[in-house]
């Protein structure tokens, strides 16, 4: 066995504990604030406020960019875009704890960095359409609407894995 694995072996948390950590969060999320975790919410506010930077005639003419740009707030003024700000900087802190930090590409020795790259990019754009299409990511869509107890929540989260486990045997060859 390699040192590295050794040394690295139990340095993740129980995901067991992680999802009841977070099924906790994102009740308290709801008590607080009303509404559950999500972070296309975030992105939306970054790419609103990008075209309203670059072309702010565009942003108020149509439909969907002109429901966010306001004279007097930022799109950016959401907490939606702090939540997302924390999990980055508390990943760059648990990471720079546990020793994690660092460029590398994780890949199976069947494929190569490059091909795991491009899946993973295209993974990410098929994943951003998909939460543009549904009006939430799985964190919105699934893990919030599952914690109210809504039909859509656990639909969502049946096609998620659904749909995972139906195509994990075509792609398997590229983590495996």
């Amino acid at each position: 066995m390699n040192i590295d694995n050794q040394k690295n072996k139990h340095i993740y948390w129980n995901p067991y504990f992680g999802g009841f950590l977070l099924g906790i969060l994102i009740l308290f999320t709801f008590y607080m604030t009303g509404r559950g975790l999500g972070a296309s919410g975030a992105m939306k506010s970054g790419v609103v406020t990008i075209v309203d930077a670059l072309a702010s005639n565009h942003a108020e003419n149509n439909a969907y960019y002109s429901k966010f740009v306001k004279e007097e707030k930022s799109p950016l003024n959401s907490w939606l875009v702090f939540e997302a700000l924390g999990v980055l900087i508390g990943a760059f802190i648990s990471g720079g704890l546990a020793g994690r930090i660092g460029w590398r590409v994780q890949h199976s020795p069947k494929i190569s960095s490059k091909r795991r790259l491009i899946f993973a990019l295209g993974g990410g754009i098929l994943f951003g359409i998909g939460a543009q299409i549904a009006r939430g990511c799985t964190s919105g869509a699934a893990l919030s609407g599952m914690a109210v107890l809504s039909t859509g929540g656990f639909i969502t989260m049946l096609a998620i894995f659904g749909t995972g486990f139906l195509v994990a045997y075509f792609f398997r060859k590229n983590w495996i």
